[in-house]
């Protein structure tokens, strides 16, 4: 069966549709010609008649492979000059079939090697490229999907042990947006209701002790020299949950210096200062927890140095499993000062 579609592909299934064109702009439109079989295996050819056109290859990665079809999982358009042919599908679902049982590299997770060595998992750019989509490409009517639910849904297929690749891959204004998209989260109720983290929902089982790493996306001075950090939460047999942020590296020595940052994790329904819809709140207060033992290590609680004794408070979201956004506010201890933010937003990954 042979349709005519004039809809462009989508980037990677992301829900973005190609742009339309400005006036002057020369952009030209794809006719695909799609031919169908079994398996709902699609095959798409350019007739001779339309002009050279781009569009995105959305073939299943297995068959690509058995074709030795190129598969640029959404980082850039090709031209589209190919075809496939019935035989060619079949055959490659047979070999695919045949080998369905074997262990083999398709098992895992897809990637490319960059031309200088690295690797760049295409689960993870799925992520930056739906925060960062490219140009030519809107996004979809907002009231046909849930922007915070794709995203939780594409840091979901990350795997745990590489989630915190995403603190370097996502550049500081892209840490802001997604606290925007985030905010989306709280028109579902049932993904409102999830959590990122097993302690913080207190899920029985979970472990007392966690460690995240932290990255800003800036601020004023002094608090735009610190990037990166790392925070610790943990369960008191109060019943409260607490935490402590922690310098990484060269910070590590700065930070001795000082006393221990610890605040108080509490339930929190809005920003205090934009009434921004959150989760939690990090309250610091002067520093002085009243506890009677501490994680093994922990130095025992100080009086906060400036600006942390200043009512500083993180408010927290939920982005999506062993992730967190926060935005950190100087409140003020005196009902006269204007709140003003600390920092930019808080991307934090779970350790």
């Amino acid at each position: 069966m042979n349709v005519t579609h004039e809809k462009v592909g989508t980037w990677r299934n992301l829900p973005y549709n190609r742009r339309k064109p400005e006036r002057g702009e020369n952009v030209q439109r794809m006719r695909a010609s799609t031919s169908t079989c079994h398996a709902g295996v699609v095959g798409l050819r350019r007739p001779s008649s339309t002009p050279a056109a781009y569009f995105h290859y959305n073939y299943p990665l297995r068959l690509c492979h058995q074709l030795n079809f190129p598969y640029d999982h959404g980082k850039k358009w090709r031209s589209a000059r190919t075809s496939v042919s019935i035989a060619e599908i079949r055959r490659g679902r047979t070999e695919a079939n045949s080998n369905a049982e074997a262990t083999s590299s398709w098992d895992e997770k897809p990637y490319e090697v960059l031309p200088s060595g690295k690797i760049s998992y295409l689960d993870e750019q799925d992520v930056v490229a739906f925060l960062d989509p490219p140009q030519e490409l809107i996004p979809l009517d907002p009231s046909s999907y849930n922007p915070a639910a794709y995203l939780w849904k594409k840091i979901e297929d990350i795997p745990e042990e590489r989630r915190h690749r995403l603190l370097t891959l996502l550049e500081p204004r892209l840490i802001s947006r997604a606290w925007e998209i985030a905010g989306t989260r709280y028109d579902d109720a049932k993904l409102a209701n999830k959590s990122a983290s097993g302690l913080l929902s207190n899920q029985n089982g979970t472990s007392s002790l966690e460690m995240w790493d932290c990255r800003t996306s800036g601020g004023p001075f002094p608090i735009s020299w610190i990037k990166f950090f790392q925070k610790a939460l943990f369960h008191y047999k109060d019943g409260n949950t607490y935490g402590r942020l922690i310098g990484r590296s060269l910070l590590a020595g700065i930070f001795s210096f000082f006393p221990p940052l610890y605040f108080t994790v509490r339930e929190a329904n809005e920003v205090l200062s934009t009434e921004q819809p959150c989760d939690l709140s990090y309250e610091f207060g002067d520093g002085l927890l009243n506890l009677s033992e501490y994680p093994q290590g922990f130095p025992k609680p100080a009086i906060h140095p400036w600006p942390f004794n200043d009512q500083v408070v993180i408010y927290v979201r939920h982005v999506g499993p062993g992730v967190l956004i926060g935005q950190a506010w100087q409140e003020g201890e005196s009902l006269q000062q204007v709140p003003k933010k600390l920092c930019g937003e808080i991307l934090m990954v779970k350790a």
